[in-house]
């Protein structure tokens, strides 16, 4: 059975397109609201709820973190960027896990992997405090060996591979190239001792491909699932989803 992460963020990014400036997140005339989105996909078989708190602020808010994690009955999955800020609130926050993920305040949402080498003292210092405080850190990286193996060398318990590169190239020549990518990524994870997860792009058309990645533990899919709830319910949509994920 692999496990489902129903990322919310753009329910939230929908909230704020009207209600930016406002001083509460819910509430009154204020909608809609992520953390009853968040009910509503646990009630439908959602295995975990995932939020981005990102620098700018763009979508979720902390106070919508706050009410998840007084709120949501499953697990809360926080990306957060390598920060010391965002570490601290980690840490007071205490989410079941963090996935740890690149930011770049020009960019619409995450493009691209977690590049680890590059940045391997900061990621080394969160992995640790996320470590001594007993909180999962998933690192939201690339399917590409050296990657892989500097995550394990860390100690972080957990990976999410990028799936957007196959996701952009599902309708082109290098589909199948993108895909054994991934397939080789989450075989050296696994060989690492590493659990598996995978995210971004994954919708309910290449999931029929992606369920076959061997050793996945959970996938963590948002943008689609929100899109889906537009016309059939959020309730719907994961359900759907999930039937789809382990048929």
């Amino acid at each position: 059975m692999i496990l489902l992460g129903v990322n919310i963020d753009h329910c939230a990014t929908l909230r704020q397109a009207r209600y930016r400036q406002a001083v509460a997140t819910a509430g009154g005339a204020i909608e809609p609201d992520p953390v009853t989105l968040a009910v509503l996909a646990e009630r439908a078989g959602a295995d975990g709820i995932t939020v981005h708190l990102r620098e700018d602020r763009r979508h979720i808010q902390e106070r919508d973190v706050w009410r998840l994690r007084e709120t949501i009955a499953t697990r809360l999955n926080l990306e957060m960027a390598c920060t010391p800020a965002m570490t601290a609130f980690a840490l007071q926050l205490k989410p079941d896990s963090v996935c740890l993920v690149p930011e770049n305040r020009e960019e619409i949402t995450t493009e691209g992997g977690l590049d680890v080498v590059a940045n391997r003292d900061r990621v080394r210092a969160v992995v640790d405090a996320m470590n001594a405080a007993d909180i999962k850190t998933s690192l939201f990286i690339d399917p590409n060996e050296p990657q892989i193996e500097l995550a394990a060398q860390l100690a972080a318990p957990w990976v999410e591979l990028h799936t957007g590169s196959y996701a952009n190239a599902f309708h082109t020549s290098s589909r199948a190239k993108e895909l054994q990518r991934l397939r080789l990524g989450c075989a050296r994870a696994h060989d690492c001792g590493l659990t598996v997860n995978a995210g971004h792009g994954i919708n309910y058309v290449n999931i029929a491909e992606v369920r076959t990645l061997p050793h996945l533990h959970e996938l963590n899919i948002g943008h689609s699932i929100v899109s889906r709830a537009l016309f059939a319910g959020i309730e719907e949509a994961v359900r759907e989803m999930k039937t789809r994920m382990n048929a």
